[in-house]
């Protein structure tokens, strides 16, 4: 108890007998103090002064890149280039460290031997910081420099150059477009003036001013009709590719299933029947009213019951049909069946709807043959009209929008010069208090040293 007694004081520290220590040898522990003091003072001092220069930008939104012209011809098909979707901040900011935008500033820059000389990757690590605020369309643009003016000039430069860059890339792209928008729209006044010559030739020939409304009316049911077949031909594409899958897929696991046809059972062509005068009735209610009118969305839902109603009674027939097979099978062969199905459906509509459309086509064919003339001369010259008069709206608006936004950022914030007592380093103050302290823990490290010496 006694060794354990003593070992525990032994261990201890006599806090007011190592401050007696430090104050009886306070010359050793002042000037280790000092000294660090001193040293840190003097680094301080001979350590490069580097100082810091920023520049706010805000960049464009890439949706509004060259406007709706490189929109436009991407839609015709004609791939003009631009920034497009790379028109973003991390773009951007990515495009700031590139050659093209740094190698003037290095080479404006005075280096001791020339053939130390940075290459723009190694510049933008030691004297760029570029970051873009999250959230936010903001970027903020940092330079080191040796001196306030050089920091100044790097930081503005980047923007600079970046904006000639962009601005050089943008006209090109620009030209190009105009160049595109020109040649069509002088093709499409062409054609629109043709079009509209051969109406006003025709109509003074056969003396035709205005045809029949009924005629109007006609023309519209028979463009109904079309989309609509068009819509059950995709159909049946669709539930082919669907069938042809499935049947692969039961050949693989060499299923043992009776094949069938499963359009010979009764209910399911009950159903089918149905969805057959449903698409006709659907198909007739679009010939006068909107996809949002009452009746067409009630007439809808009742179609998209009549689909489901197939499924489950194609699934109800396989599963009372084929319960020798696994349950991987089982589902290949569903899905085969309403394939069949749905493709039989789409086929038996499509002709249903063709039979109305030949119906009206023959109603139509009653009607005077110059009128009907009239009606496709007419509507030919309105097309390429309109054709004509979107080419020109869109270039007279892209032409001011040009002028408006000839660059793709704009400087908020232009490069500030940094105050030359003020360097970003190294922070005087900072580096003294660290010398400081270190001094302190030295001054108390041989402190604590003398007094483990004295109990010894």
């Amino acid at each position: 108890m006694d060794l354990d007694l003593k070992e525990k004081q032994e261990e201890s520290i006599d806090l007011g007998r190592l401050a007696s220590i430090m104050w009886d040898r306070k010359k050793i522990t002042g000037g280790i103090i000092a000294g660090c003091t001193a040293i840190a003072i003097a680094t301080a001092f001979i350590l490069p002064k580097q100082y810091e220069s920023t520049t706010l930008v805000q960049t464009r939104s890439a949706g509004n890149d060259i406007s709706g012209m490189k929109a436009m011809a991407a839609a015709m098909g004609v791939n003009v280039g631009g920034s497009g979707s790379n028109a973003s901040p991390l773009n951007y900011i990515e495009l700031m460290k590139s050659r093209t935008v740094l190698d003037p500033i290095i080479d404006n820059m005075d280096w001791d031997d020339p053939k130390k000389k940075p290459t723009a990757k190694d510049f933008a690590k030691k004297n760029l910081d570029i970051q873009n605020t999250k959230q936010t369309n903001l970027i903020t643009v940092t330079a080191k420099g040796r001196t306030p003016e050089e920091a100044q000039m790097i930081s503005q430069g980047v923007v600079d150059n970046f904006l000639a860059m962009q601005t050089d890339k943008n006209q090109q792209t620009q030209s190009l477009l105009v160049k595109f928008l020109n040649d069509r729209i002088e093709n499409a006044k062409k054609e629109s003036d043709e079009a509209a010559q051969k109406l006003a030739d025709f109509s003074r020939e056969n003396k035709i001013y205005s045809p029949d409304d009924q005629v109007k009316l006609a023309i519209t049911q028979l463009d109904a009709y079309d989309k609509a077949v068009s819509d059950m031909q995709a159909q049946q594409k669709s539930a082919q590719a669907q069938y042809d899958v499935a049947t692969q897929k039961l050949g693989e696991q060499k299923a043992g299933a009776k094949a069938y046809n499963i359009n010979d059972n009764s209910t399911v062509q009950s159903i089918r029947s149905q969805i057959v005068a449903k698409e006709v009735a659907l198909t007739e209610l679009r010939q006068r009213y909107t996809d949002q009118y009452p009746d067409v969305i009630a007439a809808q839902k009742q179609l998209n019951k009549l689909r489901q109603s197939l499924v489950t009674e194609v699934n109800n027939v396989v599963d009372s049909n084929a319960a020798t097979l696994n349950t991987a099978q089982m589902e290949l062969l569903k899905n085969q069946a309403v394939a069949q199905a749905q493709a039989s459906a789409a086929a038996a509509s499509e002709e249903a709807i063709k039979g109305k459309r030949a119906e009206k086509e023959k109603e139509l064919g009653e009607f005077p043959d110059n009128a009907m003339t009239y009606m496709q001369l007419d509507r030919d010259a309105k097309i390429k009209q309109q054709i004509y008069t979107s080419l020109v709206n869109q270039c007279e608006q892209d032409k001011i929008q040009e002028a408006m936004e000839s660059m793709d950022i704009q400087v908020i914030d232009p490069a500030d010069l940094p105050d030359e007592d003020k360097p970003a380093f190294p922070r005087k103050k900072l580096v003294v208090a660290v010398g400081l302290v270190l001094g302190c823990i030295i001054a108390f490290g041989y402190s604590l040293v003398e007094y483990r010496k004295e109990r010894c």
